[in-house]
């Protein structure tokens, strides 16, 4: 069984997604915590439904991105954390924490990258006019 923490900002729909599919009986993970940087995020109020303990680290609480990643690092380790979700997660990591989580980091993006980078990806999309669009899992 992979232990996955799962990183949100927002709504969280893709973090119900994955809640939904650890329920299935041959599931190969389980969601051990969900953390935020936002303390308004849905995401807690569906991880908190489903059981799944929940954490928040305020980026703005720090006064470097270093010392945020870290501290998202200590709560990873604190739930024993074996793989991490970006589902949503609304600010960039550093190389150096995506080194530290090497072939054990995913990232769920709603564009068919390299286009449609950052916020509002489907908006843009459509305002683009382009024909077909999607996500991208990096």
């Amino acid at each position: 069984m992979l232990d996955v923490a799962v990183l949100v900002s927002g709504r969280g729909s893709n973090l119900q997604a994955l809640i939904d599919a650890c329920a299935e009986k041959d599931f190969p993970a389980r969601i051990v915590a969900v953390i935020s940087n936002n303390p308004g995020a849905y995401g807690l109020e569906r991880a908190r439904a489903a059981n799944i303990p929940t954490s928040v680290i305020n980026h703005r609480d720090f006064e470097t991105r270093e010392s945020f990643e870290e501290a998202i690092d200590d709560e990873l380790k604190k739930y024993k954390a074996k793989f991490i979700c970006l589902a949503g997660f609304m600010r960039i990591l550093d190389a150096r924490f995506v080194n530290r989580w090497k072939d054990r980091i995913l990232n769920v993006h709603p564009s068919l990258l390299p286009s449609f980078k950052g916020l509002h990806t489907q908006e843009r999309a459509l305002e683009s006019g382009v024909r077909f669009t999607g996500c991208t899992v990096h």
